[in-house]
């Protein structure tokens, strides 16, 4: 990885809202973390009770979301003279590519993760997306 490479990273990581992002590879591994992140997880005391109470809806919400699995561009067809992947109201397999997201030159496809039919596109072709940000709802079939 080049310097450049390097600071486009935490570059595109500054610009979103992520609050932590890890990029691995086999060569290195990246961790960035905000500053404010830290500091609730060092106080465990604290954290558990509003760990039992807050959990809860997080999950359920971010069940019927397709997240990106990494800090990106996103692209919703596999190329700007064809088709999307996907659109509102197809019936998707588990597995079978939902969109592409570009991070330094690579493209990386997001996969279903069940057998679902997609109820929305929540970003638009070619919008930078952020670690964990919503790019699809779904519904289970």
């Amino acid at each position: 990885m080049t310097n450049q490479e390097f600071f486009e990273i935490v570059a595109c990581f500054d610009r979103s809202t992520a609050q932590t992002m890890k990029l691995s590879t086999q060569e290195f591994t990246i961790e960035l973390t905000r500053g404010g992140a830290s500091a609730p997880a060092a106080s465990a005391p604290a954290a558990a009770p509003a760990a039992a109470a807050a959990p809860v809806p997080a999950p359920q919400s971010s069940s019927s979301s397709i997240d990106a699995p990494l800090v990106g561009t996103f692209y919703a067809a596999p190329a700007p003279d064809q088709a999307p992947f996907v659109l509102p109201g197809d019936r998707v397999s588990k597995g079978q590519t939902v969109c592409l997201i570009e991070a330094m030159k690579m493209m990386s496809e997001v996969p279903a993760p069940c057998d679902c039919v997609i109820e929305s596109v929540c970003k638009s072709n070619g919008e930078l997306v952020a670690f964990g940000e919503p790019l699809f709802r779904y519904r289970p079939c």
